[in-house]
């Protein structure tokens, strides 16, 4: 073995070239300096990376969770599918009709303290939303639990089917569940129920929360043990336990009937919508995500909407409707002729409801029309002026050459041949009202 082995070769080119100073070898110099940039580039890069797949990976387990929270309601979807050739169509493309059922179930630990379980649900609150084609509106329709309608016969939880029956709405859901309710819901109005959710007391109460409370005004202070309330007149923020009382109560708020604890739901309902519409919550990050995981951890809904990309297809065509387009009212009724305690509809007026919920022809909402001393809720007729006196017809006139919310529309599917067919007004309000005044 050579003693110059291991030492670099004379002569010019790459192998007998000397290394001269600054050429890579010194410990020190520019090259030294490169070498430490590169190496930093690297760490930097690798650094980038790792927090984006981090976040990525953060970001999957938010969607993950959230997505998850929701209950897809399978049983309900496969009930349906077996009715699907006696259910009615749907009219106009692009309108939807949502089921909201706010269930009395008293199931689990959280809904144990509003009574005693006895293994069924009921539908204490259910409000039939239509959401117009091109989201220029929603109605909100209010069906009063103990209005009697034709039951069909339905499936139970134990696998039997139930005969049909006339007797009160709710015990379609308690009987049937939400397919039961749905069907009730199609043949009563022969409107197309295309989506439905469920909402449970605790999943309420969850919602009010996450929002930091909702405010309502109250004329006069309320004092209600069984609604467990104990409030100032005046401007309130209710959280969530309060608010769960303040829409239920019977006895301490107004004149203890089904109808003014509906209208005070929609009023809730008006406040709540504006709250979470509110950039405070919508464009803040650390109130929006409680809201959402409060939502969707509260659901029970069919297939098509059980999926945060379902919820936010909804979510979005409702964010940009005016509030006084955002419409609440309770569907035309009266006393049942064989039981004051019970409510059966007003007709011609709620056939004209339904009708036009059907064909997705506008209609107008004012509070206290047509509400009589005999306990009836329903429409006044329609008329040209948009203005109320001394009873004369509410609304604008609705024919072809008229505008549907604010844009030219032809004649609504579903109308009658009739070329002129005037928005009727019903007893109700929007969103958009201050209910102090």
């Amino acid at each position: 073995m050579s003693d110059t082995a291991g030492t670099a070769p004379d002569g010019p080119g790459p192998a007998g070239r000397g290394l001269g100073p600054g050429a890579g070898a010194s410990a020190s110099g520019p090259g030294l300096v490169r070498r430490r940039r590169r190496r930093w580039m690297r760490i930097g890069a690798l650094s980038a990376a790792g927090v984006l797949v981090a976040g990525a990976g953060a970001g999957w387990a938010v969607y993950a969770k959230l997505e998850g929270n929701i209950t897809p309601d399978e049983a309900a979807a496969a009930d349906l599918a077996r009715f699907e050739k006696e259910r009615p169509t749907s009219l106009v493309k692009d309108a939807q009709n949502i089921l909201l059922i706010g269930s009395d179930s008293r199931s689990g630990d959280d809904n144990a303290r509003y009574g005693r379980d006895s293994g069924t649900e009921r539908s204490d609150t259910a409000i039939l939303l239509h959401l117009s084609a091109g989201r220029h509106s929603a109605t909100a329709v209010s069906l009063p639990r103990d209005l009697m309608v034709e039951v069909p016969g339905c499936l139970r939880p134990d696998g039997k089917r139930t005969r049909p029956m006339f007797t009160m709405f709710n015990q379609a859901f308690a009987v049937g569940g939400s397919a039961c309710a749905i069907r009730t819901v199609e043949k009563l109005t022969n409107v197309r129920v295309d989506h439905h959710v469920v909402v449970d007391f605790h999943g309420f109460k969850k919602m009010v929360d996450a929002v930091d409370g909702v405010e309502v005004c109250l004329r006069r202070p309320i004092e209600d043990k069984d609604a467990a309330l104990s409030l100032p007149a005046g401007r309130v923020t209710l959280n969530g336990e309060q608010a769960l009382g303040y829409v239920r109560a019977r006895k301490s708020l107004g004149n203890g009937s089904d109808t003014d604890r509906m209208e005070r739901q929609q009023r809730f309902l008006g406040a709540l919508v504006n709250k979470v519409r509110s950039n405070d919550v919508l464009l803040n990050p650390a109130k929006l995500y409680p809201v959402l995981d409060a939502a969707t951890s509260s659901l029970t809904t069919d297939p098509g909407l059980a999926s945060l990309r379902g919820l936010y297809e909804l979510v979005r065509g409702l964010r940009d409707i005016p509030t006084e387009r955002v419409q609440f009212l309770t569907v035309p009724r009266e006393s049942y002729v064989h039981d004051a305690n019970r409510d059966q509809l007003v007709q011609p007026a709620a056939r004209e409801l339904f009708e036009r919920l059907r064909g997705d022809a506008p209609l107008v909402v004012a509070q206290g029309a047509a509400r009589s001393s005999t306990g009836k809720s329903g429409s006044l007729s329609a008329g040209s002026s948009g203005e109320k006196a001394h009873g004369k017809p509410y609304g604008k006139p609705y024919d072809g050459d008229t505008q549907r919310d604010g844009k030219a529309a032809g004649k609504a599917p579903g109308e009658p041949s009739d070329s002129t067919s005037p928005a009727p007004t019903f007893s109700g309000n929007t969103a958009a009202e201050d209910s102090c005044t």
